[in-house]
């Protein structure tokens, strides 16, 4: 276990502000016409990425020249070199490349700081919604949506059978499948919505959904800095199959498995989990 480090109130201020101009790049992208290539494993790439991407690389090094970075767009570092690290940012510059695309709104800009395969420190924001969301296990969570007020967010309390509250559920706009279908089957009566990128995690975060079931695949960078805002707002992300918390930089490979985003632990949900997975 390695020391904490401590990002100070500065650097967080610098790298909210960065991620945010970052953002004002990709939406002069956004509102024009742009390229769009196929990388080798067939997912899109814009040049909305590649910007951000670039823009995000120099902000990192600039604030923190000595934390070592690893991004979607440059993730070719060989585990080798990675497992040694004790602390590394871990960004996806564009997360929802293809709502990008199909112009929806629903993409974000992602930083985590990872700390010992734990995410402690993350910001994710929302060009469309002019919206950021960002924490760390120390400092809480918090929510700015334009020049407005920062607000403390906190994931809410799950609703009581006696409420007659539904809970609810947020899911992939472009991933469902049997499995979630099957644990939904067996929830409590919810609403469910579905949306692109890494928003998701944030709604659980901010107490407006309670629970984010993954089982289709998405990659550390997907999650990293939305699950640190969620951590940081009192919720966390277990693996779906063993209910372990999710944890990153542990293995060759930068695919997560499958997992569940809540609010709060409750016995309808994992007693749920294990028999939809089946």
């Amino acid at each position: 276990m390695t020391a904490r480090f401590n990002l100070t109130e500065i650097q967080c201020a610098r790298l909210l502000e960065g991620v945010i101009e970052a953002g004002r790049q990709v939406m002069a992208i956004y509102e024009r016409e742009f390229d769009v290539s196929i990388k080798a494993d067939d997912s899109p790439v814009t040049e909305a990425d590649m910007a951000a991407h670039h823009a995000l690389v120099a902000l990192l090094n600039d604030t923190c020249p000595e934390v070592p970075i690893l991004s979607e767009e440059d993730a070719d570092i060989a585990f080798e070199t990675r497992r040694a690290w004790a602390r590394y940012f871990l960004i996806d510059p564009l997360d929802g490349t293809k709502e990008f695309i199909s112009k929806n709104g629903e993409f974000t800009l992602n930083v985590a700081l990872i700390e010992d395969g734990e995410p402690v420190f993350g910001i994710v924001h929302a060009p469309v919604l002019e919206t950021s969301w960002w924490g760390s296990t120390e400092g809480g969570a918090f929510k700015r949506v334009g020049k407005g007020d920062t607000k403390p967010i906190r994931v809410r309390e799950l609703p009581t059978p006696e409420s007659e509250t539904p809970w609810q559920i947020v899911a992939s706009r472009r991933h469902g499948g049997e499995v979630l279908e099957a644990l939904c089957q067996r929830l409590p009566a919810h609403e469910r919505v579905s949306m692109g990128s890494s928003i998701k995690l944030c709604l659980v975060a901010e107490g407006l959904a309670d629970l984010y079931p993954r089982f289709a695949p998405t990659s550390e960078w997907d999650t990293a800095a939305a699950h640190a805002v969620v951590r940081a707002a009192g919720g966390d992300v277990l693996e779906a199959k063993t209910r372990s918390p999710l944890a990153y930089n542990q293995k060759a490979e930068l695919l997560n498995p499958w997992f569940i985003v809540f609010g709060q632990r409750d016995a309808r949900w994992l007693e749920a989990v294990p028999v939809a997975l089946d």
